[in-house]
């Protein structure tokens, strides 16, 4: 079972500032043989500005890179707005797509994050679609509520039959930067059902579900086979603490 690691930097960083934890990145896990072999996959997505450059910082690593957003058309006078044929060619990989603070700060709602999620799929990007239910409740309630962001979000897609990878990252909005995070049994209870439904989508084969809400070290240890890896936030601002990751999901 591949492992999927994801960072987004949000607006934390400066432009100079992520090109240098980039480049420490790559010269730490650049040649890291568990992403040599495969056995984990690591993404990072920067800031727009920031793409071609890191791009080519992990040229020749297997370390890949894309955008914490994408607009919903493929091209004209949307003033601002970042394609996914642009960020394709600037380098990207993945997209970022229905984040939580997109949601609730910019009003992104599920019409809008399903066009987004088709809008990457036409681009050959891999979206990585960020679903969660909003309060604290029953794991077999938010598995169901999350299950229902998903159809949702892939209505778009099915609609003009389109296909590709997905990256289905579950954070639940209350559990984000919280000081009391899910529980793990909370968290494996709805991934092992994510990960059953996102199986039986045909179209979107090789993809992965993991867990983002307040994820750090040990977390995926004692998570084992129930997520296939996690998004990480500001604990992987620390390089020395994103090497221990990509170790942990190694073992």
């Amino acid at each position: 079972m591949t492992r999927t690691l994801g960072v987004s930097l949000k607006m934390y960083f400066g432009y100079d500032q992520t090109l240098r934890w980039c480049r420490t990145v790559a010269t730490r896990l650049g040649d890291h043989p568990a992403l040599t072999s495969g056995d984990v996959r690591l993404f990072i997505l920067p800031s727009f500005p920031a793409v071609p450059a890191v791009s080519e910082i992990f040229r020749g690593t297997p370390i890949t890179t894309g955008g914490q957003n994408l607009a919903s058309a493929d091209s004209g006078p949307w003033t601002g707005e970042v394609s996914g044929s642009f960020l394709r060619e600037a380098g990207g990989r993945f997209v970022e797509v229905g984040h939580a603070e997109r949601r609730t700060h910019f009003a992104e709602t599920e019409t809008v994050v399903s066009d987004k999620t088709a809008a990457a799929l036409r681009a050959g990007l891999v979206p990585v679609l960020c679903l969660g239910e909003k309060n604290r409740m029953p794991v077999e309630q938010a598995a169901a509520e999350v299950q229902r962001q998903l159809v949702s979000a892939l209505h778009g897609s099915h609609r003009y039959g389109l296909g590709g990878s997905l990256v289905v990252a579950y954070e639940p909005f209350w559990a984000i930067g919280a000081s009391e995070p899910a529980s793990d049994e909370h968290i494996a209870g709805v991934c092992e059902h994510l990960r059953r439904v996102v199986a039986q989508e045909p179209a979107h084969p090789d993809s992965a579900v993991i867990y983002g809400g307040s994820a750090g070290p040990g977390l995926l240890t004692r998570l084992g086979a129930s997520v296939d890896g996690l998004f990480l936030g500001r604990f992987a601002h620390d390089p020395q603490a994103l090497e221990s990751i990509v170790a942990e999901a190694a073992a």
